[in-house]
């Protein structure tokens, strides 16, 4: 249903945010995410497990939290990207866009006209109530949605400038382990190669005035994240949270009743 995006507010006032991934397409899992505090949530269908209709039901089961729901789309597809924001998604996040065109195909998709050239129905729609606010949606939804595009390819990097530059684009997001592999060194994101070309789209970003978003790099704190001038953080999904909360349980088992322990899962 709709509701100011908060979200999109705390980063314009320079707040610095924190979120989980959604993967496993369970609104329980995703209550339980939300309730636990995060600022917000990617549900992702890139990877993850899920489809529009499993979307309606996780947007439902956050509405009691005040965590904001953005979907990572599977790819760039204007029509996918229109029902998502119809079911009421708050943003979109965009994998591997490498082109100054790509992304003002994006935003032209997901912005009503004049703006852009998304299917207009907010008399219909769940993200306006089905209607109730529809007026308010209409005049609002250009400007409450966030679009965050992926930088995570070589030919990404070399197009980092460009792309920042598109109006409507509001977050630069890297995805460094994508990066890693695209640059042939797959995993080894702190490789001199891969942090050149991180610390070239974090430049990309600050000069055209967009904000940053990424994942928790492995070996850094959120400080030193935060630090680096991203404001928005995801860290974990609702599948590796509960794989670790098990792993470590057997763990303790294991050792409490003199059993070896899993040296795949010993850390």
């Amino acid at each position: 249903m709709y509701r100011p995006n908060t979200l999109k507010q705390r980063i314009a006032r320079g707040e610095k945010v924190y979120g989980s991934w959604s993967v496993l397409g369970s609104p329980f899992a995703t209550q339980v995410i939300c309730e636990a505090g995060f600022d917000f949530i990617i549900i992702d269908h890139e990877h993850g497990i899920g489809d529009h209709m499993s979307l309606g039901v996780q947007l439902l089961a956050l509405e009691s939290s005040p965590t904001v729901a953005l979907v990572r789309v599977p790819r760039m597809e204007g029509n996918y990207m229109r029902r998502v924001l119809d079911l009421g998604a708050a943003g979109l996040v965009t994998p591997s866009v490498e082109t100054a065109d790509e992304a003002r195909r994006i935003v032209d998709w997901c912005r009503y006209p004049p703006h852009g050239n998304r299917g207009a129905a907010p008399g219909t729609i769940r993200a306006s109530g089905f209607g109730v606010r529809a007026k308010e949606y209409a005049a609002t939804a250009n400007d409450n949605v966030l679009l965050a595009v992926q930088i995570e390819t070589v030919e990404g990097v070399r197009n980092a400038a460009e792309i920042a530059a598109v109006d409507g684009i509001d977050m630069i997001f890297i995805g460094p382990y994508d990066l890693s592999a695209s640059a042939g060194v797959m995993g080894q994101m702190s490789h001199p190669g891969v942090v050149k070309m991180i610390e070239s789209v974090e430049q990309a970003a600050k000069v055209a005035g967009k904000s940053l978003g990424s994942v928790l790099w492995p070996g850094k704190s959120l400080g030193d994240m935060y630090e680096r001038g991203y404001a928005l953080i995801s860290s974990g999904s609702d599948a590796s949270r509960l794989h670790d909360a098990c792993v470590a349980d057997i763990r303790r088992f294991r050792q409490a009743v003199g059993l070896p322990v899993d040296p795949d899962q010993a850390d």
